[in-house]
């Protein structure tokens, strides 16, 4: 047996117990609302919005990073432990109990309407949050799993994502056509209707290709996009006759909360990077240096490891509890808790990020993916090799 085999066999995953953290995340409004009951403080029902967009960043500083990889030999029954699946599958029951709390807290609770907003935002929260779990789920072949996925994207309703992420983003990531990969000097403000609409009408066009091919018609049960949509409809009209009209701006102000809070990471994923186009008109393969990396242990706890960006995307069918840090990968100055923030403020984004940009393509921006109309101002401003 070589020294790298007994490694392999002697390895075990120092973090495996922590993968669960990232379920009780979908309680945070409960949590919010349990400590709201004990002091009484109205601050309480923004819990979720506090807490990841100050408790995580800090949390994420004062721990730091880990860039650790597990051996290769182990990564064969790292991937077959289904405890990993597992640990993912706890978080969606999780998730609707958070979305059932909320209804229940519009409807029968009188609130205030900044306590009403803070409750949807909550909620939305985890609505943003369980679109990563779908993520993680979507990627797998088996067929439970595959529901499973659909199943978590109900609550914001956003199961599109499901067709179009796989069978879009992967191809097509870092170029100029796909809507889910931002542009240096693109503000997140005109990123989200771009990614919005783009998303929506590439998630319809490669289902209905899909079907033709199948010998089936667009509007059929076959379609995935009708199928995830439809679960969203019976799910708001089923709470809404359950707990009354009031729940209705609830359940879209969160709904909207949440993929809203899923385009924001996708805005910093790939921001300004774009794979060359090869002689044969193809797009170079993609690689780790086509997405941000993030190290910052918090963070991966809480999202399965969705920071290690450059590795998923080169390598999309590896899961969560396998991906690899990559020293070519370009990384993020902080988690996506921190960045999630900072994409909010554009000139401060810009003045952090650009200069990233830049160093990444070693100066030369005619080869990073610039923000039409724009091309000419940056160019003057950072130069080119």
């Amino acid at each position: 047996m070589t020294s790298t085999t007994m490694d392999a066999a002697n390895w075990a995953d120092s973090k495996k117990y922590l993968w669960l953290l990232g379920a009780p995340v979908m309680l945070l409004p409960i949590i919010g609302y349990g400590f709201y009951t004990l002091t009484g403080w109205g601050v309480f029902w923004w819990f979720a919005p506090l807490f990841l967009y100050l408790i995580i960043p800090i949390a994420d500083f004062v721990i730091g990073e880990d860039r650790s990889n597990p051996p290769e030999a182990a990564v064969p029954r790292l991937e077959k432990e289904r405890y990993y699946r597992y640990a993912t599958y706890l978080a969606v029951p999780l998730q609707y109990l958070s979305l059932l709390w909320g209804c229940w807290a519009v409807a029968t609770l009188d609130l205030a309407w900044w306590a009403y907003l803070g409750a949807a935002v909550s909620v939305g929260i985890v609505s943003g949050v369980s679109i990563n779990t779908g993520h993680e789920l979507g990627h797998k072949t088996d067929g439970f799993e595959q529901w499973l996925a659909k199943i978590a994207l109900a609550t914001s309703a956003y199961g599109h994502f499901f067709v179009e992420h796989n069978r879009g983003h992967h191809v097509r990531v870092a170029t100029p056509e796909d809507p889910a990969s931002s542009r240096m000097g693109e503000s997140f403000y005109a990123f989200l209707p771009r990614t919005v609409i783009g998303s929506l009408r590439s998630a319809w066009e490669i289902e209905a290709r899909r079907l033709e091919r199948n010998g089936h018609g667009v509007w059929s049960i076959h379609n995935h996009n009708l199928q995830a949509w439809a679960m969203t409809v019976v799910l708001f009209t089923g709470l809404t006759a359950w707990f009354g009209w009031i729940v209705l701006p609830f359940l879209l102000i969160q709904a909207v909360y949440g993929f809203s809070l899923l385009e924001v990471v996708n805005y910093l994923e790939h921001y300004g990077l774009r794979r060359q186009k090869l002689d044969s008109g193809r797009y170079e393969r993609c690689q780790p240096r086509h997405s941000w990396n993030n190290n910052h242990t918090v963070t991966n706890l809480l999202l399965y490891q969705l920071q290690r960006h450059s590795d998923h995307h080169a390598n999309p069918t590896r899961s969560y509890q396998a991906l690899r840090h990559f020293d070519e990968a370009p990384q993020l100055p902080t988690g996506y808790a921190g960045m999630i923030t900072l994409a909010y403020v554009p000139w401060l984004w810009y003045r952090v990020m650009d200069p990233k940009v830049v160093t990444h393509h070693d100066g030369d921006l005619s080869k990073a993916a610039l923000q039409p109309g724009k091309e000419a101002k940056l160019m003057v401003r950072y130069g080119t090799a």
